[in-house]
């Protein structure tokens, strides 16, 4: 538990940390979240796919692992790094501690690291390549390799590979919802079930024709890692599918995929939006809201099409955090409304789906 473990920044800074979870050595794209409660939703995101996860908050892990609390069943993110983790979880729900948890999983994890002054470094920079090694410094060709490290493939690594479905105990009859898996999270598909949908999964390589045939009464895109402008085919078969009418709602990637299907650019922010904090502003009433986000990346306002306008702003940068579309049944957001930041303050976006759904787009 004791074994020395060294971060090393693609600036040359190292940081030495203590070993928890699985061993090893790897590389990926360092960023931080600031939440202070969620760490198993964080650890389970798949959008933290090719990612160190930095946690802000000093303290985590005091409440064990509880499966139920999951957001999906694997873990994506490269590795994991804390300043504390509590060995003594103590909670009613928990099974088994974080450091169990990520050795199951081949989860590196640090401990021991000064993350306030990681996450400054961060901030300053912006989001950079580390390594975690089990030595201080790297070989010529191990740097080489760290500075042209890059998060690619990232749906395709995380989506499904079969479409399934399902629907809550007495909704067999209800609205079928075409639930395309860019990294979804599971909290999405719940949000819908408990609102009488039935819930067909479809993979993120799933074709414009596919969706077609299924004949969905809605669209629901998900969350998902990496560069959005990478998935090209994802974005012609949005744009395949806009004149088909059929209701849709963006979360996260999905409104990023969306607006790009739409013409829009999207734009790699400095350090990105990652935690339970994130004020968005809804721009038809003023009134601001708390939410959860994670994402490194943004629609650009200015390039949206005249048919499309942005219903939420980031009061702290001012970046688009969602679009409504006056030519098709269809709006995103860039936010979690399905991560509970408020904790319900934003799931009538779930609602407001529902209703376009049941008007028929």
């Amino acid at each position: 538990m004791d074994d020395a473990i060294f971060l090393i920044l693609s600036t040359g800074k190292v940081f030495r940390g203590k070993r928890f979870g699985a061993a090893g050595e790897i590389t990926g794209e360092l960023v931080f979240t600031t939440a202070m409660t969620g760490y198993l939703e964080t650890l389970t995101d798949p959008s933290y796919y090719g990612q160190i996860v930095i946690q802000t908050f000093p303290l985590i892990g005091n409440y064990g692992v509880i499966p139920q609390d999951l957001e999906s069943g694997g873990l994506a993110l490269q590795a994991y790094i804390v300043r504390e983790w509590c060995q003594e979880p103590s909670n009613f729900r928990s099974e088994g501690d974080l450091d169990a948890f990520l050795k199951k999983r081949g989860v590196i994890g640090l401990y021991g690291v000064d993350t306030r002054a990681l996450t400054r470094i961060v901030r300053e920079y912006g989001v950079m390549n580390a390594r975690v090694s089990r030595r201080p410094e790297l070989s010529e060709e191990e740097w080489a390799a760290l500075r042209e490290f890059r998060v690619t493939g990232a749906v395709e690594a995380v989506t499904g590979r079969a479409e399934t479905e399902t629907a809550a105990e007495g909704a067999r009859s209800g609205p079928l919802v075409a639930l395309w898996d860019l990294g979804a999270k599971e909290n999405i598909r719940r949000e819908l079930l408990k609102r009488g949908c039935r819930v067909l999964t479809v993979p993120g390589h799933t074709s414009a024709a596919r969706v077609r045939a299924l004949r969905p009464d809605g669209i629901m895109l998900t969350n998902g890692p990496g560069d959005p402008a990478e998935n090209t085919e994802i974005i012609a078969a949005l744009r395949d599918l806009a004149a088909d009418a059929i209701p849709t709602f963006g979360i996260c990637l999905g409104h990023q995929l969306l607006a790009l299907s739409q013409g829009a650019g999207t734009v790699k922010l400095k350090y990105g939006h990652r935690g339970a904090n994130q004020p968005a502003r809804h721009l038809p009433t003023g009134r601001v809201y708390i939410t959860s986000q994670n994402h490194g990346y943004a629609v650009v306002s200015e390039t949206l099409p005249p048919s499309a306008r942005v219903s939420f702003l980031n009061v702290n940068d001012g970046t688009c955090e969602g679009v409504d579309y006056d030519g098709m049944p269809a709006f995103s957001v860039q936010f979690h409304p399905e991560a509970a930041a408020g904790p319900l303050d934003t799931g009538f976006l779930f609602d407001r789906f529902l209703t376009l759904i049941r008007k028929g787009g």
